[in-house]
């Protein structure tokens, strides 16, 4: 048994503010396209307006709230372009109100999960451009099925694992803060929650995690215990301004939408 000890003393899990990427997505699919309009590699995708809104509101809600989590004295984040802009605003804005916070850090281990051959595409085209493939994946289910040249969500389990043991080994009594995508996230709590292959795609189902919503663990006698899952509060009265519009010229969108 692990000694509760070990683990950090708060662990906030933040999924990424709004990318250009994901608006993209939603058009295609609203569009029934089989391609996203893609303009980057998955890794380069930028935030959207709203998305540097969104991780300021994270960054002001954590720093200043006394319901919101305590201000992270650690702050690690996928080296993905829209993973670490938000977590430098969340930074930018905990130091303006006089927190002490360490750099950001990144770590592979948190990157997007590698959706291989069905990067770019929506359901629709993989269906209608490998139907094999979308057969094999009905028949072995979302969380087992690993698109060709990408990754299952049992693989994004196993980088989960190995950096939980790091946090423990590198970062025990402290509060962690990390940035990372829904696929990731959601893992982080079918680890530290046990949970099984069917709770966890039943709450990825119906309670998807939406950008910047925040996820966060206290430790407690037998470890980390679940505080607050998918919480939007911070963003709930987000709006992009035409000054918000207009403080960076608009990004092509990006691949890796989820």
């Amino acid at each position: 048994m692990i000694d509760a000890r070990t683990w950090p003393d708060q662990l906030v899990l933040v999924r990424h503010g709004q990318s250009t990427g994901n608006v993209a997505d939603a058009r295609a699919r609203a569009e029934h396209a089989e391609l996203v309009d893609v303009g980057e590699r998955d890794a380069d995708v930028p935030l959207s307006a709203l998305g540097r809104e969104q991780a300021r509101a994270v960054g002001r809600w954590l720093a200043g709230d006394p319901q919101a989590p305590a201000a992270p004295q650690v702050v690690v984040s996928s080296p993905y372009e829209r993973a670490l802009r938000t977590a430098e605003a969340i930074l930018e804005q905990a130091r303006a109100q006089g927190r002490e916070v360490a750099e950001v850090r990144t770590d592979e281990r948190l990157r997007e999960r590698d959706l291989g051959w069905w990067d770019g595409l929506t359901g629709l085209g993989v269906r209608a451009r490998f139907p094999e493939e979308a057969r094999r994946r009905r028949a072995l289910g979302k969380f087992y099925y690993r698109p060709p040249g990408g990754e299952s969500w049992c693989d994004v389990a196993l980088r989960v694992r190995s950096l939980l043991a790091s946090l423990r080994e590198e970062h025990a009594g402290e509060r962690v803060l990390l940035v990372s995508h829904q696929a990731v996230i959601m893992n982080f709590r079918l680890v530290l929650e046990g949970l099984d292959e069917a709770t966890l795609l039943g709450l990825d189902a119906t309670q998807p995690l939406a950008n910047c919503s925040v996820t966060s663990y206290v430790r407690g006698r037998a470890g980390l215990r679940l505080q607050l899952a998918g919480d939007t509060t911070a963003t709930r009265e987000v709006r992009v301004t035409d000054d918000d519009v207009d403080d960076e010229p608009d990004a092509p969108a990006g691949r890796g939408a989820p």
